[in-house]
């Protein structure tokens, strides 16, 4: 016979077994639940980040984003451009024969009909008084500017300013009513990785919206001595050129500039101008017409390895001056040859090509801390900021006699003088002997030397005709050396370049 004292607490283990499953059960449900609603949220969030459409965005933006549409005279063959007439081999008996034809037609006025050329680019107002901002190639040279407005609308336009260095150009055009416009954005905050819209005319399509992220920051991409663009995936074509680029808030952080494109359509990697670089200018060509940009009166070259190490520096870095100008700021802020800038205005500059950005931007006639590497120590300078545009009109003097050419070193030399100047796109306030040809198999072909290159230095001292640098190179031969060291300007950049002497 069962005692039933003793099977009670079997029942009552069972009992409580089945409250602790049911309370494990439990607690599996909830815990399911919470992952469940923290995916979810995580699944809002990127929702939130990541647009589904654009086009309340584009809608609201595109009647403030204009195509720019440009014409001009041309005469024939007698308005084209050097690089772009037919040429004879260098050398050549015939290339002097072209040359002269070519001139003389230009003198002449030619004697082909004129015509007009017409071309597009992109834009976008800044100001409901009807200021617009475009890129300075989209209108360069042009008779004859119209912007077309979304709705079709079109109105003249006249030029306000325009800077070749930064590509950048202001315009007007007039209404009796208040035109769409868009807001300037912060650059600075901007992220790779960030989505951005693109507005733009390519190919004459005006009003096309495309989307991407931004690539990468800081690009240098050798269009000017203040490049610092902004690369994006978002699908830039010819046409798109002064258009804007926009985060998701509708402000402008970038204008599309360049495209790398071997095929001459978008692959996917364009360039834009940062905001922050372009509002500056731009607010100067409104104010003055021109710019305004500050001016140390140095000339500079990159900081590598080698130069760090022999000059005691923990890594490369900063802006090593190789000549400084006569009677400007650096020089009265006693700045030498040979120091490396470190720091300018209490900014660090990071790599030689930061220095120009960071001058440029510093206001004329303050008195900033100039931090310089000298003689393997720190020496804090005090400096006054000039003008950089007055420095270049004072610098300018029309050419004079023009001396003829030498041959040296496998280079052909030619003066600077104003049509050498135009061929090779030099600023007018360049010095030196300009290499108009270089032999391939020459020992200065070995190191990088090309046509355009503007020789400023051999051995350290100045040079002004190529008469002047064939006779110190001889000089360098007669004296046993095996090498000549010269300073070569190359896009506003100068640099140090050791020429293999041939001792045959």
């Amino acid at each position: 016979m069962s005692n039933p004292e003793r099977s009670r607490p079997k029942v009552a283990a069972v009992h409580r077994d089945g409250e602790k499953n049911s309370m494990k059960i439990w607690l599996w449900l909830l815990g399911s639940i919470a992952v469940l609603m923290a995916l979810a949220l995580a699944t809002g969030a990127q929702s939130a980040e990541r647009p589904l459409s654009f086009a309340d965005l584009a809608a609201r933006l595109k009647p403030a984003v204009v195509n720019v549409s440009t014409s001009q005279s041309v005469r024939g063959p007698a308005a084209a451009a050097p690089s772009e007439r037919p040429q004879a081999p260098p050398g050549s008996p015939f290339e002097d024969f072209f040359k002269d034809f070519f001139d003389r037609q230009q003198r002449e006025g030619g004697s082909t009909p004129q015509r007009r050329a017409q071309s597009l680019g992109s834009g976008f107002v800044i100001d409901k008084s009807g200021i617009v901002v475009t890129n300075y190639h989209v209108i360069a040279d042009a008779d004859e500017i119209t912007v077309i407005f979304d709705d079709n609308t079109s109105y003249p336009a006249e030029i306000l300013g325009r800077d070749q260095k930064t590509d950048l150009a202001v315009l007007r055009v007039k209404s009796d009513e208040d035109f769409p416009f868009v807001p300037w954005g912060d650059s600075e905050v901007s992220r790779v990785g960030d989505w951005v819209v693109a507005i733009g005319n390519p190919f004459g399509l005006g009003g096309s919206v495309t989307a991407g992220i931004i690539s990468a920051r800081g690009r240098n991409i050798n269009a000017g001595p203040y490049d610092n663009f902004i690369q994006t995936d978002a699908s830039i074509n010819r046409g798109n050129s002064g258009g804007p680029m926009f985060n998701l808030d509708g402000e402008v952080i970038g204008i599309n500039t360049a495209i790398f494109s071997p095929s001459g359509g978008s692959v996917g990697i364009g360039f834009a101008i940062p905001s922050n670089l372009a509002k500056r200018v731009v607010q100067q060509l409104i104010d003055f017409g021109e710019t305004k940009r500050g001016w140390l009166g140095v000339q500079i070259q990159t900081v590598n390895d080698e130069i760090a190490e022999s000059l005691g520096l923990d890594k490369p870095r900063g802006a090593l001056v190789s000549k400084v100008n006569d009677g400007g700021p650096a020089a009265e802020g006693g700045v030498e040859a040979g120091d490396v800038i470190l720091e300018f205005a209490d900014r660090p500059v990071v790599e030689m090509r930061t220095l120009p950005r960071i001058v440029a931007d510093t206001e004329i006639g303050d008195t900033v801390d100039v931090v310089v590497w000298r003689k393997g120590a720190e020496k804090k300078l005090r400096v006054k900021v000039g003008e950089l545009e007055e420095a270049q009109e004072a610098a300018f003097t029309p050419d004079g006699p023009t001396p003829g050419r030498s041959e040296v070193l496998g280079m052909i030399l030619s003066p600077l003088t104003g049509e050498s100047r135009t061929e090779f796109q030099l600023g007018e306030d360049t010095k030196g002997v300009v290499v108009t040809s270089v032999d391939g198999d020459s020992t200065a072909a070995e190191r990088g030397i090309r046509p355009g290159d503007v020789i400023v230095e051999v051995n350290q001292e100045q040079v002004a005709s190529p008469q002047e640098v064939a006779e110190k190179i001889k000089a360098v031969q007669e004296s046993g050396r095996k090498s000549v060291l010269l300073l070569v300007e190359r896009s506003g950049d100068l640099r140090f370049v050791a020429v293999r002497l041939d001792q045959g």
